[in-house]
């Protein structure tokens, strides 16, 4: 699945538009390597995100097939590391 889509999908970030601007700012890896939007995304991959103010890394478990519920997202990934981002 697309990067841009699973955190999505994942209720991670907002909408897909949004996930896909970060990727196009480079605010996203995935196994430690910039990730453009289209990237493809598979199980026990780790993928770290800046937004909303916070650095974030999850180990994606599963991958999701078709939606996936807010209540039911959670199973989907593990957080690894959150922490909020320094302001200069």
């Amino acid at each position: 699945m697309r990067i841009d889509q699973l955190l999505n999908k994942l209720c991670l970030i907002k909408t897909r538009s949004i996930s896909k601007k970060a990727c196009d700012k480079k605010l996203v890896k995935i196994n430690d390597k910039i990730a453009k939007s289209s990237s493809k995304v598979f199980q026990d991959d780790v993928v770290e995100y800046q937004i909303y103010g916070y650095l974030t890394k999850i180990k994606i478990m599963e991958i999701p097939k078709g939606n996936v519920s807010k209540a039911n997202a959670a199973k989907f990934y593990e957080i690894m590391m959150r922490e909020e981002m320094e302001i200069e």
